[in-house]
């Protein structure tokens, strides 16, 4: 008994021990260069938005934040990884809808729970996807667009990554809408865009800033956007929630995401730290000139929004029987 009393002593004090060096870790946050994964190949939208971010966060830190591509499987191979890094503060994930939302939604085998395994840390941008076709398709309007896939059969619509919101959108128009479309996957939305310019396919559904060079120049035309309203910069262009249809609503965004079970205190310091970046009248006027919409939310109701998208998404690909391997 002597012996068994001692023992948990032992551990208690060794417990205990713990605890004042923990404490420091926290206070002396971050001592060390600070690494932000981005689950995409260097260029596009994502990589773009954190390296803008890396910039204001690591002066609001105090330290250096290092971007680090790591691309793979629609963005659940960089994010995967963040979710199973130790939960320290040093590593941190761009997250996007592709990576936090639709494909976990989609896909049968993902080795992380994007809800359990990540703690949102806040919002940055986002942009509402949009309809394009081509400016040889004898069409003008969504309408008319429908009226011709019923008559011609299929339009060929492109769009990055499969289980990607600009995939699955064409699911839901498909589901809501009188327009046929066959969803033509591509690897991002540089090589759909070539080939809608050069006819290979109809149409096309992307971001709203990635498709406006084009459109500004006629090459290709808006039919819809998939906004809960319209975006600035395709205020002629209608949502089709005002064309009548309701509920097929898309968009991308991204936010600062850490692997769960973060310090108390070093999570405090990172969600500071990235409203405090946010709030960078430089860092706000880059992502506007590009068309995208600043994410002004507090913490809490970033972490609801990510939450809610996500089970949207999954309600979506079960209704749809939408699964990828």
């Amino acid at each position: 008994m002597l012996k068994k009393r001692t023992l948990l002593c032992s551990m208690a004090l060794a417990a205990a021990a713990l605890l004042p060096a923990a404490g420091a870790h926290a206070a002396d946050y971050p001592a060390n260069p600070v690494k932000l994964i981005v689950p995409f190949p260097p260029g596009g939208n994502i990589d773009f938005t954190a390296r803008v971010l890396a910039t204001s966060l690591g002066q609001a830190l105090g330290q250096s934040v290092v971007v680090t591509n790591m691309g793979g499987a629609g963005g659940l191979i960089g994010a995967g990884f963040v979710a199973k890094a130790p939960a320290d503060g040093y590593t941190l994930l761009l997250g996007s809808t592709s990576s936090i939302t639709t494909a976990p939604a989609v896909k049968k085998q993902v080795a992380f729970d994007p809800i359990k395994d990540l703690v949102a840390l806040g919002g940055i941008q986002s942009v509402p996807l949009v309809l394009t076709v081509s400016s040889k398709l004898p069409v003008n309007t969504f309408d008319e667009l429908a009226r011709y896939s019923q008559a011609n059969g299929p339009v060929s619509i492109g769009a990055s990554g499969i289980g990607s919101p600009a995939h699955l959108v064409i699911e839901l128009m498909n589901r809501h809408t009188r327009l046929k479309g066959l969803y033509v996957p591509y690897q991002g939305s540089g090589p759909a865009l070539t080939d809608l310019l050069g006819g290979q396919i109809q149409g096309m559904t992307d971001q709203i800033n990635s498709s406006i060079p084009y459109l500004r120049e006629g090459r290709i035309k808006a039919l819809a956007q998939f906004g809960d309203k319209r975006s600035a910069l395709l205020p002629d262009v209608a949502t089709l929630a005002e064309m009548g249809v309701p509920g097929v609503t898309a968009l991308t965004f991204t936010g600062l995401f850490a692997p769960a079970g973060l310090p108390p205190d070093v999570q405090a310091k990172l969600v500071a730290a990235h409203q405090k970046a946010m709030a960078d009248p430089a860092l706000r006027a880059r992502f506007t000139e590009i068309g995208a919409d600043i994410m002004d939310m507090s913490q809490p109701d970033f972490a609801r929004f990510v939450a809610a998208d996500f089970a949207r998404w999954q309600a979506i690909a079960r209704e749809s029987n939408i699964s990828v391997p």
